[in-house]
């Protein structure tokens, strides 16, 4: 609690006292004070006249405390009046422009630009100005939270990118493994063939040689007879010279080197790519639906080729990006429909739970709706043993529920139709104007999955 003023006023120049001095006497003063006034050659006390030195000038540094925060509490004091008074005309702000937002004298009040504005006491003025300050702190702590959800998504999302990359990574180099695979399966086919062809060909000019070498013995046996006989006397020669004769006649020469005995180099290398290519078809699947995995419910779980899905009870890691489903486990395909047509089968198989069909791209992520026409879906459900139409109301078919649905979409003209492939029998099908793009759409919450079935490649040559 700080003293009353008067304790604090230096009796020399009656103002608080600065840098204060303490005499023998116990009585105190301004340092400056007290320097004056010895320098008139005054050696005592102003107020008792006792003596004192020039030495006896020791600080009051508890009364020099004091007179400091006296100080700083009157300056503050001086400060909150100017805050609270017009700066114009030095009056207390009594009034609150509503216009204008901001407090006023009674003078300002008289002027021309605030002379049609509303007012309100300051005292008034200030609850409605608190309650709207109090209401503007909500809405910033509001999107402060919004901030800081979203840092800690945008963290999510960095340490998933990651992980999808890796995992990206892995598949790609998985199915590649695949392809490798059958490329060095073809290769060694390839390669065996040749070395077959080889093996037949080598053998079959090794028995041609074997023959050729006997007819040389042959030959040369008979050349040797023929010139041995000319060697002979006339009347031996002449004696030996019928059997001579047809033993040169009857050598039977090998014909000459045949045809086809070198190989055929064209059979192995005609079109060899494009023949390698065509057998890797047999291999490859190609699905006209892949689902978009960025969109999947976080206990949906996808395969690594994204073309099925199941349902788990134990979510996934995924970031609250807003593509993705948060309220019910459904996902969409990549591509966006908007034009043409375009159909895929999906393989329901022993799931006991699903929709499917196409929804609008713009159906909301983060509430759930109907899968009704009027919000933006079309679709096929099989639920506790009933086949329905999401219709609205949904529709009842009392027909056999078959292990795969067809879906085929017309966009132009405006009809989404459920087919059983088996027997290509009309199911269900939706008529009306589509406005938007549309994608195919799977909803299950079922362990057993739902499949997208693989159609077969066609390779047609086109011949100029």
């Amino acid at each position: 609690m700080l003293l009353p003023e008067d304790d604090l006023t230096c009796p020399i120049c009656c103002d608080i006292f600065t840098d204060p001095v303490l005499l023998p006497c116990s009585h105190s003063f301004c340092r400056s004070c007290m320097m004056r006034l010895w320098d008139t050659g005054t050696h005592e006390c102003p107020v008792c006249r006792k003596r004192a030195s020039k030495d006896s000038f020791p600080s009051n540094r508890a009364l020099k405390n004091v007179c400091e925060a006296v100080l700083l509490v009157k300056k503050d004091a001086s400060l909150l009046d100017e805050k609270r008074n017009c700066n114009l005309h030095g009056e207390k702000l009594k009034l609150f422009c509503v216009d204008d937002k901001q407090p006023i004298c009674v003078v300002r009040q008289a002027s021309k630009h605030h002379k049609t504005h509303n007012y309100l006491p300051a005292e008034e003025a200030v609850v409605d100005c608190k309650e709207e300050l109090e209401s503007s702190l909500q809405i910033l702590q509001g999107k402060l939270e919004k901030l800081f959800r979203i840092h800690t998504t945008s963290s999510d999302m960095f340490k998933y990118i990651k992980n999808q990359a890796l995992e990206t990574e892995s598949v790609i180099k998985r199915q590649f493994e695949e392809l490798h695979q059958v490329l060095r399966q073809e290769e060694s086919a390839m390669t065996a063939a040749v070395k077959k062809e080889e093996q037949e060909k080598l053998a079959e000019m090794k028995e041609k040689n074997k023959e050729v070498s006997a007819d040389v013995v042959a030959l040369t046996e008979t050349i040797d007879v023929i010139e041995q006989q000319l060697k002979e006397d006339d009347a031996i020669l002449l004696k030996n010279f019928k059997s001579t004769l047809d033993r040169g006649s009857n050598v039977a020469l090998v014909s000459d080197i045949s045809s086809g005995l070198l190989m055929d180099v064209t059979k192995h290398l005609r079109n060899l790519k494009y023949r390698v290519w065509e057998k890797m078809l047999d291999e490859i699947d190609y699905t006209p639906v892949t689902l978009d995995p960025n969109t999947a419910h976080p206990c949906l779980i996808l395969s690594d080729d994204l073309t099925s899905l199941h349902y788990s009870k134990w979510s996934g890691c995924c970031p609250d990006n807003p593509e993705r489903f948060h309220i019910s486990a459904e996902v969409v395909g990549m591509s966006a429909l908007g034009s043409g047509s375009q159909h895929w089968v999906v393989e329901t198989g022993s799931n006991q739970d699903w929709l499917l069909g196409v929804a609008s791209s713009s159906v909301p992520r983060n509430k759930e709706v109907n899968a009704r026409p009027e919000n933006g879906f079309w679709t096929l459900c099989f639920r506790n043993g009933e086949l329905r139409a999401m219709t609205s109301p949904p529709t009842a078919l009392t027909i056999t529920v078959p292990k795969q649905v067809k879906v085929q979409l017309h966009y132009n003209k405006g009809t989404v139709s459920f087919f059983d492939p088996a027997d290509d029998t009309l199911i269900y099908a939706f008529t009306g104007t589509f406005t938007e793009a549309l994608r195919s759409y799977f909803y299950t919450q079922s362990s057993q999955p739902l499949r997208i079935l693989p159609e077969k490649v066609l390779v047609t040559m086109l011949r100029q």
